[in-house]
Formats: structure tokens, C-alpha cells, sequence
């Protein structure tokens, strides 16, 4: 019997990781020197920085590929000192392009302002005088946290599990910027059920292009708010995000199945992700997956959740097949639903067509979960593998070419001419969320 599902899916492909774009805001014009004098009436040019050490900082990000000197760095002590400067830059006959550089994770030069200004967020964010991260709770919405937009996702987990709440939808890494993931969307593996961060905003504060202070939100300048979730910053800097919480789960079993065929692989992730309702108890918390291919170590950062003792299996098949696909999933639970999480974990996963016997599980805190990548960059840190180029790239792939996506691209691209030996996701999500 063929299976039917509700909604219309895209896979997610990234080669190699969910990375974030940071805002440009501003005109692009060459900043001239009489600009000095104008932010100097503002009171805000003792905060431009152009150090050769932090201009080299500013100069660089997380791809280490693109590299753009700005004239100045701005180190912003409040939102204030934010809409100061770009109000100076927009009313100046000589504006100059402005970049707010959150934890400098982009990987292609978004975060840079050639000749222009960088803003330096992580200033802010030791500061506090933005807004920090509180948590309330609305008759209407249930409970939500305010967050400034330079505040790191990692913050915002540890906070709103003090009063036993958490957003539901998060990025693999945590040490990114709330604006930056806002600016980008914000995917990962809970996509599919919750909606990418961006679905999961109730309001916003905005310091737009003209250096003016606006909140947005569904109700209320609609237009503005729609446009900078996911607007790549081209729209504006976010101050502020009023993100949706949840009762926050204690435990997480954790999965990966072994595939040798790929239809049967996406097949599978497709059946899974359409048991999506946001709250349906029975349905799984999150769904990614990822090639394992000869070009990089069984050991990886990704690849370690597997048993030292089964390596040699897990090898052998690999090069018996040249690429595995690697189902990972996750179920959340606490105290009160642990007694019947693994039967709910049987019936969700009944019937899939993993190879026999290369079934792997774990049951880790909810913090350990989220935070899972980064033991990984911790340890390529130790081994210098962390500051290295990363051309890295991020598809939305229709559900009617996956199949040919990888056979000419997986198959004859990434394993013919081994041109990758890092991770390689690829996952579905649904078009409606």
C-alpha cells in the first residue's frame, strides 16, 4: 500500500552544517573621513575601534575564506549607541555600510564591512545594558522569553530551564547569536515538528536602516516583522525577540539506524516527519541524517556515538556500499513519560528499513543532547581543526529531484572526486511549517 503524506516536503542538504548570516545594514558607500566629526557630535565616536588586531578580528569569520577590512569597529555599550550609528551613517552626506557581527559564525564575509563599520554585538552582551533574557508568561501566548538579540542561544537554554521551560526549536550549535539565527531562520532537526526559530517569534524589536527603534510582531507592523525573520539583516538589527516557551523535557533517547539504500533512507525520514503535529505525544522531537563515507574518520565529531567495539563493522559496510545513510532521531521525555518512552520509540520506528543489526541508542540529559556539538568543536580546537576554511554550503532540495541529487552529486561529485571529508546532512522538513 503506498503512503500518503499530508504535506509537501523539501529536504534540507547541508554540506556541511546549519551555519548563520549576519545583518548589513546601511548604505554601501565608501565611509569618508568626515564622518568622524558627525559621530563625534553624537558622542558615540569614542567607541570606534580601529586597532590593527581588532580590525584583523573583524576582518575574518568562521568560513576563513572571505576576508573584508573595515575602517573601524563600533563597541556598543546600548541599543541606543546601535541606532546612533546608523542613524549617523543614514542622515551623513557620506553614509558608510554597516555589519552587526554577532560570534562572527558566517562563512562567506556577511558579517563584514569592507571600508565601512563592524559592530562588535559581543560588546553589548557584556555590557547588559540590552535587554538580557527574562522569562514572563502572556494569558494569551503562555509563556515566552524576552532576549536581546546579542544574547547566545547556549544562555538562553540555561536560563529558561531554571524555571523549567525552553524554546522547542534550535539550531545544532548553540554558541550563535539569537539575532543572527533569527536573521537566517534558524533550522535544525525539530524543524520538521516546531517550525524553523523563526516560526517560533511572538515579537520583535527592530533598529531598522534609518537607526529607528520599532516593534514588530503578527499584529503589528506586520510587513517589517516578516521581513526580517529570515531576512538575512538586510531589514534591520534585532534588539530584542520574544521567543515561545514550552515545558522543558529532562531526558532524550537518542537514535541512529544504518542504510545502505538511499530511497529507502528518505522514504523513512518522509513516513516519520508526517507524524509531525506539534502536540501529538507519539511523534518524535527530532529527525536528521547524514552520509557516512571512507573520506573522513569513523571517529569524527558526528560519527562517535558509535560503539568503539562495532567501528570495524560499521567500516566494513562502508566500503562494501562506498556510502551509508545514517537515520537520527530523538524522543524527548521526563519523569512522568519515561515508563513508556521506549515502547512509543518501538511503534514510531516499526516497520523502517535500516539494515538489520546496526541499530544504535542513547539516553542523555536534554542539555547534553542540545549542546552535542560542542564537545566536538573542543576537541578540533585541541587538534587545530576548528580555525580552518570551511566552504561550506546549505540546499533546500524539492522532494522530486532527492533521488537524483544523489546519484549525480553524493555518487558522482562528493565520492568520485573525494572533495569532502566532513559531515554531509540531509533531511526533510515540512513545506507548511
Amino acid at each position: 500500500m503506498a503512503l500518503h503524506y499530508p504535506f509537501p516536503t523539501y529536504f534540507i542538504l547541508l554540506l556541511v552544517t546549519i551555519t548563520r548570516l549576519i545583518y548589513t545594514v546601511g548604505k554601501t558607500e565608501q565611509w569618508k573621513a568626515p564622518i568622524l566629526t558627525e559621530l563625534d557630535i553624537d558622542n558615540i565616536s569614542h567607541k570606534l575601534h580601529d586597532d590593527p588586531e581588532i580590525i584583523q578580528m573583524a576582518s575574518r569569520d568562521y568560513g576563513h575564506i572571505v576576508h573584508e577590512f573595515p575602517l573601524a569597529v563600533f563597541r556598543p555599550s546600548s541599543i541606543d549607541d546601535i541606532a546612533t550609528l546608523i542613524k549617523s551613517s543614514y542622515n551623513s552626506f557620506a553614509p558608510f555600510g554597516i555589519a552587526a557581527r554577532g560570534q562572527g559564525h558566517s562563512t562567506h564575509g556577511q558579517a563584514m564591512a569592507r571600508d565601512g563599520v563592524v559592530v562588535d554585538m559581543a560588546n553589548l552582551r557584556k555590557q547588559r545594558n540590552g535587554v538580557a533574557i527574562s522569562v514572563s508568561k502572556d494569558p494569551l501566548m503562555g509563556h515566552y522569553a524576552d532576549v536581546g538579540g546579542e544574547q547566545l542561544w547556549i544562555d538562553v537554554l540555561h536560563t529558561t530551564l531554571k524555571h523549567g521551560l525552553a524554546p522547542v526549536s534550535w539550531t545544532d550549535y548553540l554558541y550563535l547569536t539569537v539575532g543572527g539565527t533569527l536573521s537566517n531562520a534558524g533550522i535544525s532537526g525539530q524543524s520538521f515538528r516546531y517550525g524553523p526559530q523563526i516560526s517560533n517569534v511572538h515579537e520583535m524589536d527592530v533598529i531598522t536602516g534609518k537607526g529607528e527603534f520599532v516593534t514588530c510582531s503578527s499584529q503589528k507592523n506586520l510587513e517589517l516583522f516578516h521581513a526580517v525573520l529570515g531576512g538575512l539583516g538586510q531589514f534591520g538589527v534585532i534588539a530584542r525577540a520574544r521567543i515561545a516557551l514550552e515545558p522543558a523535557p529532562k531526558r532524550v533517547k537518542w537514535v541512529r539506524l544504518l542504510y545502505s539504500d538511499f530511497f529507502a533512507f528518505t522514504k523513512d525520514q518522509e513516513r516519520l516527519i508526517s507524524i509531525n503535529g506539534r502536540k501529538q505525544k507519539n511523534a518524535l522531537d527530532f529527525l536528521e541524517g547524514m552520509l557516512l563515507m571512507n573520506q573522513g574518520p569513523i571517529n569524527n565529531w558526528r560519527s562517535s556515538f558509535f560503539p568503539l567495539s562495532d567501528h570495524p563493522r560499521i567500516s566494513s559496510l562502508i566500503t562494501e556500499h562506498s556510502i551509508l545513510y545514517c537515520l537520527e532521531v530523538a524522543k524527548y521525555y521526563d519523569e512522568q513519560t519515561e515508563i513508556n518512552v521506549d515502547k512509543e520509540i518501538q511503534v514510531l520506528l516499526q516497520g523502517l528499513a535500516y539494515i538489520p543489526g546496526f541499530y544504535y541508542e542513547k539516553n542523555v540529559s536534554y542539555v547534553e543532547f542540545l549542546n552535542r556539538v560542542r564537545s566536538g568543536e573542543l576537541k578540533l580546537q585541541s587538534q587545530g581543526l576548528w580555525d580552518v576554511p570551511h566552504p561550506w554550503l546549505n540546499l533546500f532540495i524539492p522532494k522530486s529531484q532527492i533521488l537524483d541529487f544523489n546519484s549525480r552529486v553524493f555518487k558522482d561529485i562528493v565520492l568520485k572526486r573525494n572533495i569532502s571529508s566532513g559531515p554531509v546532512l540531509v533531511y526533510p522538513t515540512n513545506r507548511n511549517k
